[in-house]
């Protein structure tokens, strides 16, 4: 490990490591525009040049190696002069727009002129201009801006993987932008706005909104899908105007989709802010007390047989909990949290991403069966992706089910079962690779698992990883990727069947038939809700969706981004998002409308706050008692052997934008889909 001397400050470093990264080990600030620490070093701003000992003349401390006996100096006259001409020379071309820049108050190229320039330009000639490129409903341009740093180009490379971004012309007329007229056809492309140091690229939805000093920020988790990406959630009297990912390198690194990103403008529209029950055919306005009353008139006198409940996708564990302890009251053993009727529960092994999300940084082989995981969870994707860069290629990567693109080589195996069962007896190339690995793993998805025979080929995914060594030791690489944020939480608490209780799709049947009277849906959208015409429907939710069509009365809730809420994501971690902003209207958090019913029907519940259901939730699972912690689970036999019906396994996500009532309700997620969906479709029929 090389050591090296930073302003008198001795430092040891790693081998391999830049001259850039042992002055900030030093606790030394150096300036940078091009270099970022999760792309390749690109060298053009050379902002961060250094004075070294016996070099003739600065250098760029972000390309050179650090090096034993090196002496750095970062704040001598020599580098202060070298720092004033780079930012005279980035200032030449880029417009004094500060005032009416949407990138003003953030914007690194305005805090370095102020700290590092020198106040004034020899240069009198005039500013050229480059003409915006459309990128797409996402990303803005303003291309005059562009400083050339790269760092757009690099990550559309390297972590997107679509390469459709690039350095064209030379000299005074080099232009970034992409190599033909398209837009950016990323799941990631919102972190170019992120990235770009300038003013260039920057929110299309977002634009001319708002200053940051005027927004409140409050850390929060995503739920737009079951990764559990950190986010920042942005608002400003009332109103949520922004989503942000906040650093977490075990779970998004610094990446959040664009669905994460730009969905929240569904949040504004079809809300649900009032209670509502149906007179004569029509849902009417009501009050607390008059929805409760509807409530507490139909289930007097039912059998806890002829009640059910059905938790969606994005509710927080809070919620569940209290509507569990409330179909115990009942006597119900009528409950699910898996709207897409999987069998997926039993042993904790058997449903959560047990190498963890960081785990892909160590496997050398991954088996992905019935999951398209670019569109399922884009960021795991770009894990998987960067598993593959830095194994220079070594990485392998087989599918199973429907054909996608990773955005980076892989082995295409089957569609199926008959597949799965090649492997399995060892006459599939690829089960050779699988042999030969130190740490191999598997991803099955919902494709796999939300089918009839999900129990046999849960149990023949089960048996692959037991043969190829993909549990051993310290190492667990069976992995099972959700869709839903609340799926997990709900597997953990118990929001299941009970002893002779009926599933989802059995709870749907009921439902049809008269057996089951009342159904509950928490949140629920995504079941055929055509089954409930004969019974009686209480949603309580945010939006008004699908459920709420068919409910005979409404429960206004609270959005993800107004209540504190807890969700564990695929790979078993819980985590607590923090409240941004109040509910809309009359609408109240999920746990406290559900504790209020309770007390109108004389059920009340033991709770008064969220601290006492937080401790509730403890007392049911011990998942809930360390917060971003995954725990790790005990292996144990799961699944049911059996024969597993010949067609090809289907991923559950068939638009990456349109998921849940929140992403469908926004316009930007609408604009995505057309330009991006419908577009492939056209071409796919031309």
């Amino acid at each position: 490990m090389p050591k090296l001397t930073v302003d008198g400050i001795e430092v040891e470093v790693e081998a391999g490591a830049t001259v850039l990264q042992a002055c900030e080990e030093a606790g030394k600030e150096i300036p940078r525009f091009c270099y970022h620490e999760r792309l390749s070093i690109a060298g053009n701003c050379r902002m961060c040049l250094v004075e070294m000992e016996r070099a003739p003349k600065p250098v760029a401390s972000c390309a050179m190696p650090a090096a034993d006996g090196m002496v750095i100096k970062t704040d001598s006259p020599l580098v202060h002069k070298a720092r004033n001409g780079v930012m005279e020379f980035l200032l030449i071309n880029h417009p004094l727009d500060c005032p009416i820049c949407d990138q003003g108050g953030e914007c690194d190229l305005q805090d370095q002129a102020m700290a590092y320039g020198c106040g004034s330009s020899r240069y009198a000639e005039k500013k050229r201009a480059v003409k915006d490129k459309e990128l797409g409903p996402i990303v803005k341009t303003v291309m005059t801006r562009c400083i050339h740093c790269t760092r757009c180009v690099r990550f559309s490379e390297e972590v997107a993987g679509v390469g459709t971004m690039g350095a064209v012309y030379r000299g005074e007329d080099t232009e970034v932008g992409p190599y033909i007229e398209a837009s950016i056809n990323s799941e990631l492309s919102g972190n170019l706005i992120d990235l770009c140091p300038v003013g260039a690229l920057t929110s299309k939805p977002y634009a001319f909104t708002a200053r940051p000093w005027e927004l409140k920020k409050t850390d929060s988790v995503d739920v737009m899908d079951a990764v559990g990406s950190n986010i920042r959630i942005d608002a400003r009297t009332g109103e949520v105007l922004r989503v942000l990912p906040r650093t977490n390198e075990d779970i998004n690194e610094e990446w959040i989709s664009d669905k994460t990103r730009y969905a929240i403008d569904g949040l504004k529209r079809q809300r649900l802010d009032r209670p509502y029950v149906r007179v004569n055919g029509k849902l009417q306005p009501a009050s607390w007390d008059e929805a409760f009353a509807a409530i507490k008139a139909k289930v007097s006198g039912l059998k806890g047989k002829q009640i059910a409940a059905i938790a969606g996708d994005t509710v927080d564990c809070e919620s569940m909990t209290a509507l569990k302890d409330l179909m115990d009251k009942f006597g119900s053993p009528n409950l699910d949290c898996r709207q897409d009727g999987s069998n997926i529960g039993g042993p904790r092994s058997s449903y959560i991403f047990n190498s963890t999300i960081s785990g892909i940084d160590e496997a050398d082989v991954c088996l992905v069966v019935g999951a398209n995981v670019r569109a399922e969870a884009p960021i795991i994707n770009s894990r998987l992706r960067k598993r593959w860069r830095t194994t220079a290629g070594d990485f392998k990567l087989g599918i199973i089910g429907e054909k996608w693109d990773p955005t980076f080589k892989n082995d295409y195996l089957g569609a199926g079962p008959d597949t799965l069962s090649e492997i399995l007896e060892g006459k599939n190339e690829f089960a050779k690779l699988l042999k030969a690995a130190e740490k191999p793993m598997i991803i099955v998805g919902m494709g796999a698992l939300n089918r009839e025979d999900g129990d046999a080929v849960l149990a023949a995914t089960r048996a692959i990883a037991e043969k190829f060594g993909m549990v051993s030791g310290e190492w667990n690489g069976f992995n099972v990727l959700h869709t839903a944020a609340s799926r997990v939480g709900g597997l953990d608490l118990g929001f299941v069947p009970g002893e002779g209780g009926l599933a989802t799709n059995d709870i749907l049947d009921g439902a049809a038939k008269g057996d089951v009277k009342v159904v509950y849906l928490l949140g629920a959208d995504e079941v055929d809700t055509s089954k409930l015409e004969k019974a009686f429907v209480i949603y309580q939710g945010a939006m008004g969706d699908a459920g709420a069509q068919a409910a005979d009365v409404i429960l206004p809730g609270a959005a993800y981004t107004e209540k504190n809420g807890t969700y564990v994501n695929t790979e078993g971690r819980a985590q607590q998002g923090w409240r941004a902003i109040f509910p809309v209207g009359d609408a109240r958090e999920d746990w406290a409308i559900v504790r209020a019913l309770s007390g109108a029907l004389d059920m009340t519940l033991p709770y008064k706050n969220i601290d006492e259901v937080r401790a509730r939730m403890v007392e049911i699972s011990p998942t809930f008692a360390s917060l971003n912690v995954p725990s790790k689970a005990e292996w144990t036999d799961f699944g049911k052997a059996g024969d597993m019906k010949p067609e090809g396994f289907v991923s559950p996500v068939r638009n990456f934008y349109m998921t849940d009532p929140i992403s469908r309700a926004s316009v930007t997620m609408a604009k995505c889909t057309e330009a991006f969906v419908k577009e492939a479709a056209a071409e796919k029929v031309a």
